[in-house]
């Protein structure tokens, strides 16, 4: 975010926190406004899942089990806050609770990405939610981050599995060597790591139709609704080949504090519990919508799947880097090594066979 845009959005947020905290100071308050927001439209699973699912259940529970009443203000497809800003959005109170991913905040959020420090992990949604709830609760340091940037977590959120969309066939590794693929930060080592030699490009997901289209891009690391008929990148990207690189829990749903603390005591734990629904809901339903979205690909475009055996040796190739992340992050004073190592058993407690066991020391 710019220095201009950071500055509108700080002033921006004195007299609309002013306003949400009238609505629910006092113990009494009969409505509660609350200004939700994502950078994303909600057909992007996690956003579409906050307006259709965690917004009218957390409405109907508060009105249910106490006298107050709810009414959401929303800003989706970043009409409140653009995709790269939620987390100073909800920080400065321009919105009372976010959801976003943490790849856009990597300054900020350097441990949040550890299942994209291991690639090639579980490719089930729920799994990795599972996991990464696992991870949290053993590391309590990871939620207490958020604190620092004036929120509280109120839930992790799936993603569906990573693959990879072209404008191009390719078979092997080595044919990707000079071709521009977006990407979303860290998630960028996939492949620069590996030694392939691609050209990164970095960019949220909004502007990559657009950059497939001019050519400044040839290519992506998506989920299949992406680049199914959600974003329609299909239609620049008439290639997508299942790699594996795993789903990741790497979004997260924020509350701003001065909105949290203002809340009404009998309100907060029917917003956990809500969020705690949301959260397992967006593992189940990127599970059961992966398959739909293959099955809607492989009737429009190219669809192939990368054999195991070029499966084995991307792994391979990638297998020294979860070390050498978590020695610079060690560097800064962060449990990468425990983390990752949490991680990868977590995900071995759950039946997962990692292609190439990690060490981390």
């Amino acid at each position: 975010m710019s220095v201009i845009s950071k500055t509108m959005l700080g002033a921006a947020a004195v007299g609309l926190l002013a306003g949400s905290l009238a609505a629910v100071a006092p113990a009494d308050a009969k409505t509660l406004n609350i200004r939700i927001a994502s950078g994303h439209p909600p057909t992007v699973v996690y956003a579409g899942l906050m307006k259709n699912f965690f917004q009218p259940e957390l409405k109907k529970a508060i009105e249910a089990k106490t006298s107050h009443k709810v009414n959401f203000i929303e800003g989706y497809s970043g009409s409140i806050v653009k995709v790269f800003d939620v987390l100073e959005g909800v920080q400065n109170g321009v919105v009372d609770i976010g959801g976003y991913c943490y790849c856009f905040e990597a300054s900020k959020l350097k441990m949040h990405a550890f299942q994209i420090m291991l690639p090639f992990g579980t490719m089930d949604p729920v799994k990795s939610v599972a996991i990464a709830g696992k991870v949290y609760k053993q590391f309590p340091s990871l939620s207490k981050r958020f604190d620092k940037f004036g929120q509280t977590l109120l839930a992790r959120i799936g993603d569906g599995g990573y693959n990879l969309g072209t404008q191009f066939p390719w078979k092997k590794a080595d044919d990707l060597k000079g071709h521009k693929i977006l990407m979303a930060g860290l998630n960028a080592n996939w492949i620069t790591k590996a030694g392939i030699g691609v050209v990164p490009v970095i960019d949220g997901l909004p502007g990559w139709y657009n950059k497939l289209k001019t050519g400044v891009a040839e290519g992506g690391i998506m989920f299949p609704s992406a680049w199914a008929d959600v974003f329609k990148l299909h239609e620049v990207g008439k290639y997508y080949t299942e790699i594996g690189f795993g789903s990741i829990t790497w979004h997260g749903l924020t509350a701003n504090n001065r909105f949290w603390k203002g809340l009404p005591a009998e309100v907060r734990p029917i917003v956990m519990e809500v969020a705690a629904r949301y959260e397992t809901k967006t593992g189940v339903f990127n599970k059961i919508n992966y398959d739909k979205d293959m099955t809607w690909l492989r009737k429009n475009i190219t669809v192939t799947k990368l054999p195991a055996d070029t499966r084995l040796n991307w792994a391979k190739k990638l297998s020294g880097w979860p070390q050498q992340h978590a020695n610079s992050l060690k560097k800064e004073g962060l449990p990468a090594a425990a983390v990752l190592n949490a991680t990868l058993k977590a995900a071995e407690d759950l039946g997962y066979k990692w292609p190439v066991r990690y060490v981390v020391k």
